[in-house]
């Protein structure tokens, strides 16, 4: 028996009504020739991938200040310019279409120092821009910082000064931004100029920061307001409603996480800028399903909670 629809009618006993009224699958990407070729682009976008990667080793069209052991730019990149003002350190995971910019524009002279630097074991998600406008108001990006896509830092914005001027006319106002050692910026997060970004501070995806945060701060909104923080003596609070973050399971290698991401990390005991465990932690994060929980002790003291929120 049929049963009665929300639209008063009845649907069909027989199963192979609605099968039969489907025109048959006659898509001509089924054939070998379409199957042969849609393997031989994705086999050369993959051989693009591999050869338009940025490196220290391989550093392209790019006269970068220095880029560190380890650290790999993601094919395509985005707005690449005043990268001889640009400083990356090692073991950093610059997503794909990421733009890093220092200046207001390509050909500007910034003087001797570095505009945008990058710590050890910075991670930017897809899609992420951070934009230094020059000297005296450059980006400062601590070590183990990681970004999910679409985070935009900028340290240049625009004015409104005059009510009788286009604002895209007007001379922007600028001031230096620091982000600092081993925070979390969620997907979508806005980093304003003069912000200054504690140590192993987390902020919430979307959130709009301007001003100071303070050192294991936890922050959210438009404008981002501090909604968790730590104590020494009390912990978090408000607590914590978050079961401990699960650890790697036994067995499981850096390099079988590095794997996905085709790329090339030793195993635990090979000498390197730091251990293979915190380079699978940023492999892990970059794959959006969050880094692992191993932040080290030495530099930011008590951080049990940091990586949940």
């Amino acid at each position: 028996m049929g049963r009665e629809s929300q639209h008063g009618g009845r649907c069909a006993a027989r199963p192979g009504v609605y099968r039969d009224r489907v025109p048959k699958n006659r898509n001509v990407f089924s054939s070998l020739l379409s199957r042969t070729a849609s393997r031989a682009v994705h086999g050369l976008w993959r051989h693009a991938q591999r050869a338009g990667a940025v490196s220290a080793e391989r550093p392209g069209p790019y006269a970068f200040r220095g880029i560190g052991e380890g650290t790999r730019l993601a094919f395509p990149q985005g707005t690449l310019f005043g990268t001889e003002w640009i400083e990356l350190g090692a073991c950093c995971v610059i997503g794909a279409e990421v733009t890093l910019t220092a200046g207001m524009m390509p050909g500007l002279d910034l003087g001797p120092d570095t505009v945008l630097r990058l710590g050890d074991g910075v991670v930017l998600g897809r899609g992420s821009h951070v934009v230094a406008d020059g000297a005296g108001a450059g980006v400062t990006i601590g070590n183990d910082v990681f970004c999910g896509p679409y985070v935009y830092i900028t340290s240049t914005n625009h004015s409104y000064d005059d009510p009788h001027q286009p604002i895209g006319r007007q001379w922007p106002r600028s001031a230096p931004v620091e982000i600092g050692a081993g925070s979390w910026l969620g997907t979508g997060a806005v980093v304003l100029p003069g912000a200054r970004l504690g140590r192993n501070t987390v902020v919430a995806a979307g959130s709009v920061v301007r001003g100071e945060v303070p050192d294991h701060a936890v922050v959210a909104g438009a404008p981002a307001k501090v909604v968790r923080r730590w104590d020494p003596r009390e912990g978090w609070l408000p607590p914590l409603r978050t079961p401990p973050p699960v650890p790697l399971p036994e067995g499981v290698t850096p390099g079988q996480l590095a794997a996905p991401a085709g790329l090339e990390i030793p195993e635990p005991g090979t000498p390197g800028p730091e251990t293979a465990g915190a380079e699978a932690g940023r492999l892990e994060g970059a794959a959006g399903h969050g880094p692992v929980p191993s932040p080290p002790a030495d530099r930011t003291g008590s951080t049990d909670g940091m990586r949940t929120p």
